[in-house]
């Protein structure tokens, strides 16, 4: 029996920018493929680290917590203790790897991908290729940030599952390359687990839908779970496919906004177990912030290093230039995540 109409499954990358778009452009000028001052501080701020390691089918995700700046960074290269990682044999020699830091009390993250070059003395050291800022709207939707404390224990974890309201989905290209992205959503819209399958929504967040391209050249994929507060997280790794299933679809529906695709996570493996990294980032209550990042600098910043030479390109390098413009970036994204969230 299938799980969802056939001919809704978006197999091919026409058929997926026939319903989402192409990557725009500027989305792409956010990214730098080392990692400048602004993200070394970022890094150095960050007490809680999703990461995902990738090479093909082998696929897995996990957490990396302590105190703040706990993973150690240079223009090209990141530092990470295998000791602050849930589960470091993820991390091989010649994996790829997708990142997310987050800072206490910041809807914004950053992205940092690579691939793990070796594992020695204890430390991962992972080649820095790609980096770049990401919008708040999944820490939003989540609520990420205003939870207490729950040291209470989940019944199981189809349950949890359901009550998860922040994801962290790895996926990986053909060539191995690995990417980490954050989904966000309420109770029971997150994710639901139905007939042998993890489903969740793609919502509208950063526009780059680059977990979508990979799941088409390369469908295994590996997410984690997690309810603000909690210590525990969920686990499921998998095939995963994509439709635009309307009866599916339908049953993410938020704020009367139903998302525009769904995906399905094909397995039998779902785990629940406590995160030491959670334990030690001691993330809730969010702590005041003493770091004087502003994630709108950053994003300027990077948009001034990208190295694309379009006509698009330097026009949008040009808008840089005046006067009042990371205002004016800080006053469009506090609109966009009130008008737009959805």
């Amino acid at each position: 029996m299938e799980l969802f109409n056939p001919k809704t499954v978006i197999d091919t990358v026409e058929a997926l920018e026939a319903v989402v778009g192409e990557i725009p452009l500027l989305m792409t000028l956010k990214e730098i493929d080392h990692l400048d001052e602004g993200a070394i501080r970022w890094i150095a701020a960050s007490p809680l680290l999703f990461a995902g390691f990738g090479d093909g089918e082998k696929i897995g995700v996990t957490l990396g917590g302590g105190e703040s700046g706990f993973v150690t960074a240079d223009t090209h290269e990141l530092r990470v203790p295998t000791t602050m990682l849930d589960e470091p044999a993820l991390a091989q020699p010649g994996t790829g790897f997708g990142s997310l830091f987050l800072i206490p009390g910041t809807g914004e993250t950053l992205r940092v991908n690579g691939r793990v070059v070796d594992v020695i003395d204890g430390e991962i050291r992972i080649r820095v290729e790609e980096c770049f800022g990401h919008c708040a709207k999944a820490l939003i939707r989540s609520d990420f940030w205003t939870a207490t404390p729950d040291e209470s224990s989940p019944q199981d974890a189809v349950s949890f599952v359901s009550a998860s309201l922040f994801m962290a989905l790895t996926t990986t290209d053909a060539n191995g390359r690995t990417d980490l992205s954050p989904k966000g959503d309420p109770a029971d819209k997150m994710a639901r687990v139905e007939k042998g399958c993890v489903w969740f929504a793609d919502r509208p967040g950063n526009h780059r839908t680059d977990s979508l391209h990979n799941i088409i050249a390369q469908p295994h994929v590996s997410a984690l779970f997690l309810i603000p507060g909690s210590t525990y997280v969920a686990r499921v790794s998998g095939t995963a496919r994509i439709t635009t299933d309307e009866t599916i679809r339908a049953r993410f529906v938020v704020q009367g906004k139903t998302p525009a695709l769904a995906v399905a996570i094909e397995s039998n493996n779902l785990e629940l177990s406590r995160s030491p990294a959670l334990l030690r980032a001691k993330l809730w209550p969010v702590p005041e912030p003493t770091h004087g990042i502003q994630p709108t600098k950053l994003f300027v910043e990077h948009m001034r290093m990208n190295k694309n030479k379009s006509l698009e390109a330097k026009l949008a390098s040009a808008a840089l230039s005046k006067p009042g413009f990371q205002d004016m970036l800080e006053e469009d994204l506090k609109k966009e995540y009130k008008d737009n969230l959805y």
